[in-house]
């Protein structure tokens, strides 16, 4: 196992430990949202945006301020809603109708949220001022996290 994805080991294990307070999904999230951003080192912004009347509004974040809400069916949170797959950004200058809430972002992953019936109601957001910073390991460990926010006591 490389380092990366033992670092997203260590920090399931906090987080899981932190999310069994309470069953509230939004809780969970801010919680792990937290700990990422505050945890990983290359993670310039990190966020949850939600779908609300079919915007994608954001919902809670760590790091500069975000942009409230989303175009319409562009930049790479909707290309992950509308996708229902997570995308990947090594270089956010190269991707057609990025969103620039914050000119530092150099790269970016989104994972699309899906509630225990599958249905997408919104994303999470990770931004770095690096380039390339994510890959496929952020992915796995991000999604393995990601199980904590539904997940029963």
């Amino acid at each position: 196992m490389s380092k990366k994805l033992e670092k997203y080991e260590r920090l399931y294990e906090q987080i899981s430990h932190y999310v069994v307070t309470t069953p509230d999904r939004w809780a969970r999230l801010a919680t792990i949202e937290a700990v990422l951003h505050h945890k990983m080192q290359l993670f310039f912004w990190t966020g949850v945006y939600v779908l609300v009347e079919g915007e994608l509004i954001v919902r809670s974040y760590q790091g500069p301020v975000a942009c409230q809400k989303l175009r319409q069916h562009t930049g790479v949170c909707w290309a992950a809603v509308d996708s229902g797959k997570t995308v990947i950004v090594k270089n956010v200058a190269e991707f057609s109708g990025h969103i620039a809430c914050n000119p530092a972002t150099k790269s970016e992953i989104v994972l699309p949220l899906r509630d225990e019936k599958g249905q997408i109601y919104g994303c999470l957001d990770i931004d770095s001022d690096q380039l390339g910073a994510f890959d496929e390991e952020d992915e796995q460990g991000l999604l393995k996290i990601l199980q904590l926010v539904d997940k029963e006591k």
